[in-house]
């Protein structure tokens, strides 16, 4: 019992604030993610460690970027199981809740779509996104904003099915995700095991970009 419970605890002291799973309940990171990929994600980012370019992130909706979220019906017992397992990260009932995207953008950088080459700009400099699918263009929605201090701009690898920081300009947040609602980086695939691999935050595509 010692032993069973000490186990317990450790695991809801890590699902708190290191590690925690989520699934994928979209199509908007095709192909580096799919759907219901279950993922592993570093809750120290952004609060302990900084939020880089390129990370692949889980944030809380920060206001009209999901729509009515439907759930299913369940008898007490699916949800006192669905609860307790929540509780310790076995599960992620609220995964439904949440966006899976890349930070293209953090605070200060002058973003542009697009360049006369028909890529991204950041502070002016243009990056070639190796994560995109061949063929796929970086945007064919225009746009030219800088972000906020304490603020994200997110995009999905899969550009022309992502509703992402580009289709959010009308709302309060202007499409930016602020640091409050990031609940960390996505750093590993756990799940199906054929899809397991680490989530390579592309550190080379943005390394020539200017300080804003």
């Amino acid at each position: 019992l010692v032993i069973v419970g000490s186990a317990l605890v450790l695991s809801l002291l890590i699902k708190t604030f290191l590690l925690r799973s989520f699934f994928v309940p979209s199509g908007s990171m095709l192909s580096t993610l799919q759907i219901d990929d279950r993922i592993i994600v570093n809750e120290l980012v952004p609060n302990v460690v900084p939020i880089e370019r390129g990370d692949v992130v889980v944030f809380k909706d920060p206001g009209g970027w999901l729509g009515p979220v439907s759930t299913k019906p369940q008898t007490p017992f699916e949800a006192a199981s669905d609860w307790f397992l929540s509780a310790f990260g076995v599960t992620a009932p609220d995964s439904s809740q949440h966006l899976v995207k890349r930070v293209i953008g953090i605070g200060g950088d002058h973003i542009v779509c697009c360049s006369v080459n028909g890529k991204l700009t950041i502070n002016g400099k243009e990056i070639t996104e190796p994560y995109l699918d061949k063929g796929v263009k970086p945007s064919e929605k225009k746009f030219d904003v800088t972000v906020p201090e304490g603020s994200i701009w997110v995009m999905g690898d899969n550009r022309g099915n992502s509703e992402d920081s580009r289709f959010h300009g009308d709302l309060p947040s202007k499409g930016f995700v602020a640091k409050q609602f990031i609940v960390g980086r996505a750093v590993l695939i756990s799940w199906p095991s054929s899809h397991w691999t680490w989530l390579d935050n592309f550190s080379n595509v943005f390394k020539d970009v200017p300080k804003p």
